[in-house]
């Protein structure tokens, strides 16, 4: 089974796609071993309680910076043995330390079919916002591997059709739930049974699965 934590930081709404997934027994050879949010008060920590997973807390207000923090949760993480951490609404940058010592075992996603809008901030509307400014009528989700550069190796992209009228509010409620809540659960269980290789910044999904 692989280890895996959950980093959060607030209502943990992909957090509870992952968890009832994980029930249904569609993500194998996963143990959910930890929800670590960066806010203690993040209703996400409610939904892991609830669930009988522990939830731990490293408190981003109380580290002088961001090099310190990510030193304390990377030693959070060691201490837990974890190893494969998702994120799922964390809204700390990820970089130095985290980044080497979890290459390509960090798993992410990204409201767009990435590249496209990849400068965009995912904690805030931009995205979507980007998307209804350049008409595109295919917009999605994309699960990848979390790299120092913007985005990083893609393991699985759900399209969803741009509706004449959609708002940014709208569309993004439609890509959480035709695409996030989908394709997130989808690429830990390819990662937990050894279904994909990283090679020259692709990842290759073994056996072709989808």
């Amino acid at each position: 089974m692989v280890k895996t934590a959950i980093l959060v930081s607030g209502g943990g709404t992909n957090l509870q796609a992952v968890m009832d997934a994980h029930l249904f027994g569609e993500i194998p050879n996963c143990e959910l071993t930890a929800v670590i949010s960066s806010d203690p008060e993040a209703y996400a920590l409610i939904r892991a309680r609830s669930a009988n997973i522990p939830a731990y807390v490293v408190d981003r207000a109380m580290f002088p910076n961001h090099a310190t923090f990510t030193t304390a949760l990377l030693q959070k993480l060691q201490d837990l043995d974890i190893e494969l951490v998702v994120l799922a609404g964390w809204l700390q940058p990820v970089g130095g330390v985290l980044l080497r010592a979890y290459e390509h075992r960090i798993i992410n996603t990204f409201p767009a079919l990435l590249p496209a809008f990849a400068d965009c901030d995912a904690t805030t509307l931009a995205p979507y916002e980007a998307a209804l400014r350049a008409g595109v009528k295919l917009s999605g989700a994309t699960a990848y591997f979390v790299t120092a550069e913007s985005g990083g190796p893609i393991l699985l992209q759900q399209a969803v059709e741009v509706w004449e009228g959609d708002t940014p509010k709208t569309l993004q409620r439609r890509i959480m739930e035709e695409a996030e809540w989908k394709i997130l659960p989808r690429a830990i269980a390819l990662v937990c049974q050894g279904g994909v290789q990283v090679a020259d910044g692709v990842a290759h999904i073994l056996g072709g699965d989808k």
